[in-house]
């Protein structure tokens, strides 16, 4: 199966994906992101929230994006 993915950590990227049946978006986040915990990113599958256990289908489109960005200050 074939989905896209968008990949908005570090440089990121954006290219198709072949994937086996039955992969979930726990799987793909745990092979794309291997160093990244879920809660430091925002995971979408086209366009909207998405569960870690959803089975991924043909054609869907997914984005990670990190919510903290490293070396980044508050200011005030």
């Amino acid at each position: 199966m074939k989905i896209f993915l968008i990949n908005n950590d570090g440089a990121g990227f954006a290219d198709t994906q072949e994937l086996s049946e039955g992969t979930t978006i726990q799987a793909l986040f745990a092979k794309t992101v291997p160093h990244g915990r879920p809660e430091d990113y925002l995971i979408r599958l086209n366009r909207g929230p998405v569960a870690a256990d959803y089975v991924l289908q043909d054609g869907d489109r997914v984005s990670i994006t990190p919510t903290k960005i490293e070396g980044a200050t508050i200011r005030c």
